[in-house]
């Protein structure tokens, strides 16, 4: 008697939901190096290579699932979408470490925010087929937190007209720039997941 087995499928959703928890702890390092903790600077670049080893094995149960419960470019783009946020949050560190800059009150602020987002996001994972509502949910909460690292940006921006020292000026520009792009990506990550859903219904 001929029997058929269907390929097992990696629990992709799982996997996504590992590198988003490397991803939440590489966001916290980078929020606790904003806040005054240097040591925190090589947390972060060690948690964006551990992410980087999730990000491959998402993309590997990508390539070799025969069922996925959601779309695998939607897999995949979550997967790549996340792992530019932390590749950002690293990048700021390695600016701030070029400039010679230690990060300041507004930073740590967007940071802490940025962190927050993250976290949101990481909590739609688990949801994104079998509670799709709650996984929306999760992602407007991010893009809450981006809304608020946008008002703290103008805010801090603002704040720079006041100063002279042309070091000063040009390397907080850069510094509070690239927190705003994180915020930016993580908006990006929120909007993909919304497009998974919608595309799901």
């Amino acid at each position: 008697m001929r029997r058929w087995f269907l390929p097992e499928s990696p629990d992709l959703l799982g996997l996504l939901g590992e590198q988003g928890k490397v991803t939440v702890a590489g966001m916290d390092a980078l929020a606790a190096w904003a806040k005054g903790s240097p040591s925190e600077e090589a947390a972060v670049r060690t948690y964006e290579h551990e992410a980087d080893k999730a990000r491959r094995a998402v993309l590997e149960a990508v390539r070799h699932s025969f069922v996925t419960p959601i779309g695998p470019e939607d897999a995949y783009e979550l997967s790549e979408r996340l792992d530019t946020v932390l590749n950002s949050a690293k990048n700021l560190v390695r600016e701030a470490e070029v400039l010679g800059m230690e990060p300041d009150a507004a930073m740590a602020e967007m940071t802490e925010l940025l962190a927050l987002g993250v976290r949101d996001l990481v909590s739609a994972f688990p949801f994104l087929k079998s509670q799709p509502d709650r996984a929306t949910q999760c992602a407007d909460a991010a893009v809450s937190r981006q809304r608020g690292v946008e008002h703290v940006y103008r805010r801090a921006m603002s704040g720079l007209l006041a100063v002279e020292e042309i070091r000063e000026l040009t390397g907080r520009r850069e510094l509070y720039r690239r927190c705003a792009r994180i915020g930016d990506a993580v908006e990006g990550v929120a909007h993909r997941i919304w497009y998974a859903v919608v595309k799901a219904e």
